[in-house]
């Protein structure tokens, strides 16, 4: 009966202990797109503590679900796990469980308002940027709108559009517009914005758990920095850090005062700063580490039972 406290006991060692070494690493700012993989797989490694463990608590609480689990397993493996009914096991079960529809709820939610956004935004493009007759909407349009200021942005959906204003392409000079376009094909390729709405709903779903906030604010950081590379890699980090400047100057963010985009002067820094990279070699094994990291729960739910088979 050991097994289900194990496991809670490890979700909640990895949420705390995880986000820490990443706040502390010195890599994580050169490497973006790893340091994404690696949150990606603390907070499955967490969920998937807090799922196993409430699949065990609902064994021991209940025969059914008991009989249902280890159904096709010899007795000496259900033996093994020591399952029985206690005080505790039923109210463990029920609590993660009520998590668990709670998770699916709020991502719901949030991919459910985030479709009624995109439909908003499509409805103001329609107006401001209206089809000339005879033209036909494609998969991959540019669309340029009148605006005085500055900005371009990556509309995703069924037909992703890619959205500038003329105030954008007055000030963006020569490579620094592909640089940009370049940026916000990188968000459209990696599908940026899923991740934003998974770490958005379970921050929203979880407000008190602190590894669930800070993996919001990761992926909004990291998925800019990844799509900066992914510019600089084709125009050069110098191009894409004066499009940063000529597209957010006006704003007031390389002011003293803090603003909603005061990440933008540090990624302008770390653009000019122009760090190296972390070798291959040390890129696949940050890699590795981390897809170890929802596999110790497996080890830990299994343990048991791969004793009793000897």
């Amino acid at each position: 009966m050991m097994v289900p406290v194990a496991l809670l006991l490890l979700g909640a060692l990895t949420a705390v202990v995880a986000p820490r070494l990443l706040a502390r690493a010195d890599w994580v700012e050169r490497e973006p797109v790893v340091a994404l993989w690696v949150w990606q797989c603390v907070v499955a490694g967490v969920l998937l503590c807090c799922a196993l463990s409430m699949t065990f608590s609902a064994a021991s609480a209940w025969q059914a679900v008991r009989g249902q689990l280890f159904a096709p397993a010899p007795r000496g493996v259900v033996e093994a796990y020591a399952l029985g009914p206690t005080p505790w096991a039923a109210v463990t079960a029920v609590v993660l469980a009520c998590g668990g529809v709670w998770t699916a709820a709020m991502l719901t939610r949030e991919i459910a308002r985030a479709r009624t956004r995109r439909a908003k935004r499509r409805a103001e493009l329609v107006v401001r940027a209206p089809l000339l007759p005879g033209e036909e909407p494609g998969a991959d349009r540019l669309v340029v709108l009148e605006g005085e200021r500055p900005d371009a942005w990556w509309l995703p959906g069924a037909a992703p559009q890619l959205v500038i204003t003329t105030a954008a392409l007055r000030r963006l000079k020569g490579r620094q517009l592909d640089a940009v376009l370049a940026h916000e094909q990188g968000h459209a390729q990696a599908r940026h914005d899923w991740l934003l709405h998974c770490s958005g709903a379970l921050a929203a779903g979880f407000p008190q758990v602190p590894v669930f906030a800070a993996f919001r604010d990761e992926m909004h950081r990291l998925v800019e920095l990844a799509a900066d590379d992914v510019a600089s890699r084709r125009f050069g980090r110098l191009t894409i850090a004066l499009a940063l400047v000529e597209l957010n100057e006006e704003r007031g963010v390389f002011g003293p005062c803090p603003t909603p985009q005061a990440h933008v002067p540090q990624r302008v820094h770390r653009l000019l700063s122009a760090r190296p990279r972390l070798t291959a070699g040390r890129r696949l094994r940050l890699t590795a580490a981390a897809a170890l990291v929802p596999v110790v729960p497996l080890l830990v739910a299994f343990v048991p039972a791969l004793r009793a088979l000897g």
